[in-house]
C-alpha cells in the first residue's frame, strides 16, 4: 500500500486554522515574506487560497471587510474585476491551464467558507485534473507548495499590472 502524505492539510481537516478574526484581514497585516498575497491593489488584494483547489487557487478580494457585492464602493467593483482579469492573464502565463473557473459564493448553503468577506476565487484547471483521489480519497494532490507559488506569480501581477 503506498501513503500520500500532505500533513498541512490537518489544520483544514480540524478546523485548526480558523481564528477569532477573519483570515483575509489578518493576512492584509502580514507584512512579512511569508505571506501568501501576490498582488496589493488599491482597494483589493490578491492572494493564494491556503487550501486550494488546484495549483494557482487565487482569491481577489476587496480590502474593506464588506460581505456582499451589493456593500461595495464602485472603485471596490472595479478593481475587483480588474485584478479577477489580471489574475487570468497571470496563470495562463504562469500555468497554461486549459480552463479557469471563477466564482462568488455568497452564504453557507452556496459554498461560502468565508461567510462574511466577500472574494472572487479564480482556479486554474486542466483537462484530466479531477480524479478518484479528490471523489473517492477526498484528497487534493497538490504538485507545488503555496510559497513557490507565490514567488512566481508576484511578479507577473506586478508587471501586468504595471503595464494596464
Amino acid at each position: 500500500m503506498e501513503h500520500l502524505w500532505s500533513p498541512w492539510r490537518l489544520a483544514y481537516v480540524t478546523g485548526e486554522h480558523r481564528d477569532a478574526g477573519c483570515v483575509f484581514c489578518t493576512a492584509q497585516s502580514d507584512r512579512t515574506g511569508d505571506s501568501l498575497i501576490v498582488f496589493r491593489g488599491t482597494a483589493c488584494f490578491v492572494i493564494l487560497n491556503l487550501f486550494p483547489y488546484n495549483n494557482g487557487h487565487l482569491m481577489v478580494i476587496p480590502n474593506r471587510h464588506i460581505a456582499t457585492l451589493g456593500a461595495a464602493t464602485a472603485d471596490e467593483l472595479h478593481e475587483l474585476i480588474d485584478l479577477t482579469r489580471v489574475a487570468e492573464a497571470a496563470l495562463s502565463e504562469i500555468y497554461q491551464p486549459q480552463g479557469i473557473n471563477m466564482g462568488i459564493n455568497l452564504g453557507k448553503p452556496a459554498g461560502a467558507g468565508i461567510l462574511d468577506h466577500v472574494h472572487m476565487h479564480v482556479v486554474p484547471r486542466w483537462n484530466g485534473d479531477t480524479n478518484f483521489m479528490t471523489v473517492v480519497g477526498r484528497t487534493r494532490v497538490l504538485p507545488e507548495e503555496l510559497p513557490v507559488t507565490a514567488a512566481k506569480l508576484r511578479p507577473v501581477f506586478e508587471r501586468l499590472v504595471t503595464a494596464g
